[in-house]
């Protein structure tokens, strides 16, 4: 891969994971939830899954998919499935008059989920989104030379969206625990859990009319 070429691919990938997506979104609720700290967790498991995508489309999943319709169609439905069931929970979410998960960003406590559990939430989110799959099948192969090998190039690409892609996460978690201040009144987090979980919904939408 040329050097201009890399440097295109960077600058293009910069506007597109800056944009809020369903990864940007979960990493902001965590941070607002239980800190900066945690965050990191969900930050990592939101990474490894788009990794896994990435990776899994530069090995020729996407091409399998591609070839039988059907089982693209499942996985995107699934995905699309949970992003909508997040938007559900984000609108219907409870706020109360006193909010405890407000007061730990505030002032961080211990009490929280295990990492783990962040970590496997957080994975689940960025797997869930098939949608990834075929915009690498559509992305990636525009800044590839034909002249050298793949493989390389895949992999340059796969590690330069991921580190850029988790350097976005720190830019919205910081921004979520800038928020949570603002978020303390009970009608300002319910706006803000209604506009979330809008987002969800309608992402989940834009997945399911995608087609393949």
């Amino acid at each position: 891969m040329a050097l201009h070429t890399w440097w295109l691919f960077v600058a293009t990938v910069f506007f597109i994971s800056g944009s809020p997506g369903p990864n940007m979104l979960h990493v902001m609720a965590r941070s607002i939830e239980f800190g900066l700290a945690r965050a990191i967790t969900a930050m990592v498991g939101c990474f490894l899954a788009i990794v896994c995508l990435l990776s899994a489309s530069a090995m020729g999943l996407t091409a399998l998919l591609a070839a039988i319709p059907a089982a693209f169609t499942v996985l995107k439905l699934a995905g699309a499935a949970y992003l909508l069931f997040l938007g559900y929970k984000a609108w219907t979410a409870p706020v109360p008059e006193h909010d405890a998960a407000l007061d730990a960003v505030i002032a961080p406590a211990v009490a929280g989920p295990s990492r783990w559990r962040l970590l496997r939430t957080a994975f689940t989110v960025g797997i869930s989104n098939p949608k990834a799959l075929l915009f690498a099948a559509a992305f990636l192969p525009l800044f590839i030379d034909p002249a050298l090998p793949k493989g390389g190039q895949f992999a340059i690409m796969v590690a330069t969206f991921g580190a850029i892609e988790f350097s976005w996460y720190f830019v919205y978690a910081l921004g979520g625990r800038g928020l949570a201040v603002w978020l303390r009144r009970p009608a300002r987090r319910r706006l803000f859990n209604r506009v979330t979980g809008g987002v969800f919904v309608a992402f989940g939408m834009v997945i399911a009319g995608t087609r393949a």
